[in-house]
């Protein structure tokens, strides 16, 4: 059971390092992230927020600032989102 569980642990560290790869190579998005490694939000999220930390906390800030900066824009996103949606329907917004 001891090895089961530090087998578990090392993917787990191994998903956390590559999603930090990813988000700070990407610029991506939790939801991107989670669609990418095939995991929820939330799982990214406490990942990201929570594991990360206590594995590799300089690399933490780097992705703390790509994902302020997702944060900081995603109502732009949100609403280029909303303007696509309403160019392919056949009742476009007035």
């Amino acid at each position: 059971m001891k090895s089961y569980n530090l087998l578990k642990s090392r993917q787990i560290e191994k998903r956390v390092l590559e999603i930090a790869q990813y988000i700070i190579e990407k610029k991506a998005t939790v939801r991107e992230c989670a669609k990418q490694f095939g995991v929820s939000k939330s799982t990214v999220h406490k990942d990201i927020t929570d594991r990360l930390e206590e594995i590799d906390p300089l690399l933490a800030g780097q992705v703390r600032i790509v994902l302020n900066l997702n944060k900081s824009e995603r109502h732009i996103r949100g609403g280029l989102a909303t303007k696509e949606k309403y160019k392919k329907s056949k009742y476009p917004a007035l």
